[in-house]
Formats: C-alpha cells, sequence, structure tokens
C-alpha cells in the first residue's frame, strides 16, 4: 500500500471510530508501527490530527483564529450558553474564560441579573458594557491575540487575587482519553489559574469540542465541577465521559 493510501485509510478510520490506535491499524495492513507513526506525523503537520500516545485523535475545530471560531457551531455554543447563564445565581462572582462560547454567554444574560463578571478578555468585557445590572472586573496583561485574553505575569498575579462563586471555562478539546486539552500552554497554565481562584468550574463544551483533542492538557476531569454540552447523550463519547466526570446536557434543567 502506497504512502498516500495508508494516509486516506487513516483518516477513514479516525472518522469511523473517533481514534487511531497505531499498533491496530499497523497489524490490520500488515506493515510496522513505525510506518504508521511515520503518517501520523505527516497527518498531525498539516492539522489533520492530534497525536497522542499509542496513535491519534480528531484535531479540534476550536483551534483556528479567533474570528474564524466565531462562525463554528454558533447555535451549539448558544445552547451551552444558555445552559450555563442557569447554574448563576444572583449576587454571585462569576469567573469568564475567553473564547467564542464565553462570549455567548454575555449575549444570553438576563437584563435584571445581578452579578458580578470578572474576566481577562477584553472582547467579553465590552460585550458587558451594555449590561445594566452587572458589574465587569478586567484582569490586565499582555493580550494573547488567539483567544483574546489576557497572559503573562501581571495577568497571572492579578488573578491571583480574584474569589470567585464559579469559573465557565473554555477548552478546545473534551475527550475521555485525552482529557481537557487546549492548543497553547501558557493558555492552559492561565486557565487552571483561574480554576483554582473559584468554587466551581464548569467546562464548556459545545458539540465539536467533544471527541477532539489539542496538544495542552488543562485539568483533570476530577478538578472540574461538570462538564456542559450539547453533544447527543447517547453518543458513546459522552457515554464515557459521564465515567469521568459529570455531564450536564444543554437544554435541560440544571441541578
Amino acid at each position: 500500500m502506497l504512502a498516500a493510501q495508508r494516509r486516506e485509510h487513516l483518516l477513514e478510520v479516525l472518522h469511523r471510530d473517533g481514534k487511531i490506535v497505531a499498533k491496530t491499524v499497523a497489524a490490520d495492513l500488515g506493515i510496522s508501527e513505525d510506518s504508521i507513526r511515520r503518517d501520523l506525523r505527516d497527518l498531525a503537520a498539516e492539522g489533520l490530527c492530534q497525536r497522542v500516545y499509542g496513535g491519534a485523535l480528531p484535531v479540534s475545530p476550536a483551534l483556528a483564529d479567533y474570528a474564524g471560531r466565531q462562525e463554528v457551531a454558533v447555535d451549539s455554543k448558544r445552547l451551552v450558553a444558555a445552559t450555563a447563564v442557569g447554574l448563576i445565581d444572583p449576587g454571585s462572582t462569576v469567573l469568564l474564560d475567553g473564547g467564542t462560547t464565553a462570549l455567548a454567554i454575555t449575549a444570553v444574560l438576563p437584563a435584571d441579573l445581578r452579578c458580578t463578571v470578572v474576566t481577562h478578555s477584553p472582547t467579553i468585557a465590552a460585550a458587558l458594557v451594555a449590561h445594566p445590572t452587572v458589574d465587569v472586573f478586567v484582569i490586565g496583561g499582555k493580550l494573547f491575540k488567539h483567544s483574546a485574553v489576557a497572559s503573562g505575569a501581571a495577568a497571572v498575579e492579578a488573578a491571583r487575587q480574584v474569589s470567585a462563586d464559579v469559573f465557565f471555562l473554555g477548552v478546545t478539546g473534551v475527550h475521555p482519553d485525552a482529557g481537557l486539552t487546549t492548543g497553547d500552554a501558557d493558555e492552559a497554565a492561565m486557565k487552571r489559574l483561574l480554576a483554582s481562584r473559584a468554587a466551581e468550574t464548569y467546562v464548556l463544551g459545545s458539540a465539536e469540542k467533544i471527541g477532539a483533542a489539542s496538544p495542552y492538557s488543562v485539568l483533570p476531569f476530577d478538578a472540574v465541577t461538570a462538564v456542559i454540552t450539547d453533544a447527543p447523550a447517547g453518543s458513546g463519547v459522552v457515554d464515557r465521559l459521564r465515567d469521568h466526570v459529570r455531564v450536564v446536557h444543554a437544554g435541560e434543567p440544571s441541578q
């Protein structure tokens, strides 16, 4: 089998099974695991998969640039955002991560909800300017343009002074094996710090992120309260997620 044919086969397996196990595919094709690993390196370099130990997983579409992500899974993010808003108690302090799903939360906050929002995203802060009853505190620092959030030492120092009731965490991948992941190591570290400053952490897991993976681990599942997702409740990936973390299905009453 030619290299191009092998890679086409690997992509078919990834689409069908949601993962590639290098050892299994090598045995099926009667070739060495080294050949499969080389193919996976090439596919990963083209952005077609995310390599993990022993094989590969689907790459997250949420790794696109900020403007591009605003056009991805708009309805899905809106469902997740609406469910997240139902978890905000009046008078509480909310840590709101950057990203387009977090931005969707600002669009569905009730006009009479009184709370405090702390965010390191100037985009999210600006979206709340017109909200009549939400107090907004902005964590400043160097702008990380991919996600439009503040980063660096100044942002870290400011975040350490925050104490919140709930943190809505944005990630680019939610996978039962790879865990909660994102595309930048420094951003992953900032997310971990923000989670440590809140009593509860909910993951904003719109459907396109479920079953996908990115290079950098954010948090273990036991460090978060739940994953909010609109992915089908009966899907195999969601069933496996329930073995690790509570899943809140978007559109259903919050518990």
